[in-house]
């Protein structure tokens, strides 16, 4: 089973966050006729048959209402696997089949080539039943400079943010969704800027943190807090086996760990050693906001 990075998990939550989102920006870039009446809801991605075969999707999402449905399956895509144009199809068949709707696919590349390899027609061998991927990548996502276009469709524009990342005018994109994302709620843009943060990589991801350590709108307080209740949400489960406080800081050390897994610091068995065995929350909490921008471990301890 292929292994799930942060990347392309934080990924696939940027996309299931808000929904109505989600749909603005799936009708600004394939013109879809997603219903607004109704529902919009997260389905269960789990599109197996009555079976023991496993067959998950990264997201699963269903609007409106019976008589008028529409599912939306959500692939993340950062390799080529041609075992997708087979599972492809049996997800779409077998989430139409459970809901009784209609269903498109979209698959989303952040790298050209593989949104390339994504797009391309997957012939079944029945006659005119060819499946044609709805494919989000860098040559077909807008470049948002502007921040009342970003505000007019927060979904689309996270979304560019991502697959526009290698793009030399990235600095400028990110800058604008930062403005308008303190437009919105800021709970919510909390929540953008930490699924975000975990999707990109390299010199983009270093340029959404030093923005996000800033502190200039309250959302950005939401992003560092949002990360570190991942890991208290954590610790409370551990706590309960290993004692609150202790728990807490075991939640905490491991979410270090995971932010500096996911921006590429190279962590020797010295360092996490060093985090795993801190029990001082508050001690971990700094170390969390400099791994927002640090370039080694080093810089994480000061």
């Amino acid at each position: 089973m292929p292994v799930i990075t942060p990347q392309h998990e934080g990924l696939t939550k940027l996309v299931t966050l808000d929904l109505g989102h989600t749909a603005q920006g799936l009708r600004a870039l394939f013109d879809l006729r997603i219903p607004e009446t109704g529902e919009a809801r997260l389905a269960s991605p789990d599109l197996s048959e009555a079976v023991p075969a496993v067959c998950r999707a990264d997201g699963a999402l269903l609007y409106g209402e019976d008589g008028d449905k529409l599912g939306v399956i959500i692939e993340t895509q950062r390799g080529q696997d041609d075992d997708k144009h087979y599972s492809w199809l049996e997800y779409i068949a077998n989430f139409r089949a459970r809901e009784k709707c209609q269903v498109v696919l979209t698959v989303i590349c952040p790298d050209r080539q593989i949104a390339r390899w994504a797009a391309k027609p997957i012939e079944t061998g029945h006659p005119g039943l060819v499946l044609n991927p709805l494919v989000i990548g860098p040559d077909n996502t807008p470049l948002i400079t502007d921040v009342a276009e970003a505000l007019g469709n927060i979904g689309l524009a996270v979304i560019s943010a991502v697959t526009k990342s290698q793009d030399p005018l990235i600095k400028e994109v990110l800058s604008t969704l930062d403005a308008a994302l303190s437009k919105i709620d800021q709970k919510l843009a909390g929540r953008y800027g930490q699924y975000i943060y975990v999707s990109l990589t390299g010199v983009a991801q270093k340029e959404w943190g030093n923005l996000m350590a800033m502190l200039t709108h309250p959302y950005q307080g939401e992003f560092a807090e949002s990360l570190l209740a991942e890991g208290k949400a954590e610790g409370r489960a551990e706590g309960r086996a290993e004692g609150k406080a202790e728990g807490q800081a075991i939640g905490e050390a491991k979410m270090l760990q995971m932010l500096l897994k996911a921006r590429g610091i190279e962590v020797s068995e010295e360092v996490r050693e060093r985090i795993a065995s801190c029990m001082d929350t508050a001690v971990l909490e700094e170390w969390f906001q400099r791994a927002l921008t640090a370039d080694c471990a080093e810089q994480v301890f000061g």
